[in-house]
């Protein structure tokens, strides 16, 4: 991860909130991190823990969104068994899309009633991010009217579905660095038939290490949320949701608007 990030709360500007930043090295299973990410939502919901990203890959699955329809799932459930992919029906918004390793997901444990209170805002922030990161690699990027998500010309490569609950998030969104992009062949990518899907890799040739991406990534995204990144690991967010310890104090609490249980 970047060295000049804030490693302790001291060296933060106090004008702007922490981000606690958490990267995994391997492929996750998708369940396993849904489950954390509701376990990381009630404790920030709860004002123990401070806004968190997560940074990983997934073991191959498919996902349905709350406004999936099963058809825009092209093949059979035993034949994505055979091909060791997954196929879940979540919360988050949206229809049906794919993860898989070479794709970046985050997942924004955001509390919007401590910013703006702007589902609308939140997600063209979160695009912001992505489309600045795909900048400094020296793709255009842009919007497409009426499809939430990131696009090169007509082609997606990163879509985003969240789940907002008392107004802390879920879920988050999935960029596609450099995957193998035949799995969206066996789906109705967000429902959108006829808009191809695309990659980092595919767009240059060949993708910067998903590290670097992730650099790019938390320093446009903390820019356009005001806030400052820390460095957590794994280990350090068991212990707070373990202990109920994570507030930083009561300036932390005060800061936040709710109580640090």
């Amino acid at each position: 991860m970047p060295r000049d990030w804030p490693t302790t709360s001291a060296s933060r500007s106090e004008a702007d909130q922490p981000l606690w930043v958490v990267s995994f090295a391997e492929p996750q299973p998708y369940r396993r991190m849904w489950e954390w990410q509701r376990q990381l939502w009630r404790a920030r919901w709860q004002g123990e823990i401070p806004d968190v990203l997560l940074l990983l890959e997934h073991d191959p699955v498919i996902t349905l969104g709350r406004n999936a329809r099963r058809e825009h799932v092209l093949v059979s459930s035993d034949e994505l068994a055979r091909r060791n992919t997954e196929l879940i029906a979540v919360d988050r918004g949206g229809d049906v899309t794919y993860h898989g390793p070479g794709q970046l997901v985050g997942y924004w444990i955001f509390d919007l009633r401590c910013w703006h209170q702007d589902v609308h805002r939140f997600l063209r922030t979160m695009e912001q991010g992505i489309i600045d990161t795909l900048a400094e690699l020296g793709l255009a990027a842009q919007r497409s009217e009426g499809a939430t998500g990131v696009w090169v010309d007509d082609a997606k490569v990163a879509a985003i579905g969240l789940h907002l609950s008392h107004w802390v998030s879920t879920h988050g969104f999935a960029f596609n660095l450099d995957l193998d992009l035949t799995p969206f062949s066996w789906i109705v990518p967000c429902g959108l038939r006829g808009r191809p899907v695309t990659s980092v890799g595919a767009l240059r040739g060949s993708s910067p290490p998903r590290l670097d991406i992730e650099d790019m990534i938390v320093r446009h995204s903390t820019k356009g949320f005001g806030r400052s990144p820390i460095r957590k690991t794994w280990e350090d967010l068991e212990s707070a949701l373990a202990h109920g310890q994570a507030c930083e104090g009561a300036a932390f609490a005060k800061t936040m608007g709710v109580p640090c249980q």
